[in-house]
């Protein structure tokens, strides 16, 4: 036992009530709008994610080997993103966070799909979506 009687653990005694893990950037090319001339040529995508993961899914020590694996995250982003042409934003949000449900112990995600030039009358430099969704929900 250390000096003073206090014990050392692997993990503080805190308890953790929430675990999050978030990609920011997370960029691929692919063909979605809804006018034919926008599925004709890639654009630019870019996808913010957030990741709520059981508490239990935290390494239990400071190793790599039991950590979530966040490239895992970012390939099924790009995968949603490039496996399938969209007419809609919201219909690839949905899609990508029903990819990310389906194929991790992830209880919500929250994704943001950013889509530059949009075809607008006005000048705007990007276009966004957020959707969230929960296991179960």
């Amino acid at each position: 036992m250390p000096r003073g009687g206090l014990r050392w653990y692997a993990r503080p005694v805190t308890s953790i009530e929430t675990y999050r893990i978030f990609l920011e950037g997370i960029r691929f090319r692919a063909k979605h709008g809804v006018s034919r001339a926008e599925r004709d040529l890639p654009q630019d995508f870019v996808v913010h994610l957030k990741v709520e993961l059981p508490v239990s899914s935290l390494p239990p020590t400071d190793s790599r080997a039991r950590v979530f694996d966040y490239d895992r995250l970012a390939t099924l982003v790009v995968e949603a993103g490039t496996s399938t042409s969209y007419k809609l934003l919201e219909i690839l949000g949905e899609r990508i966070i029903d990819r990310i449900l389906e194929n991790t112990p992830a209880v919500a995600v929250t994704v943001q799909v950013k889509k530059f030039g949009p075809p607008t009358s006005a000048s705007v430099d990007a276009v966004a979506i957020e959707l969230t969704g929960r296991r179960g929900d």
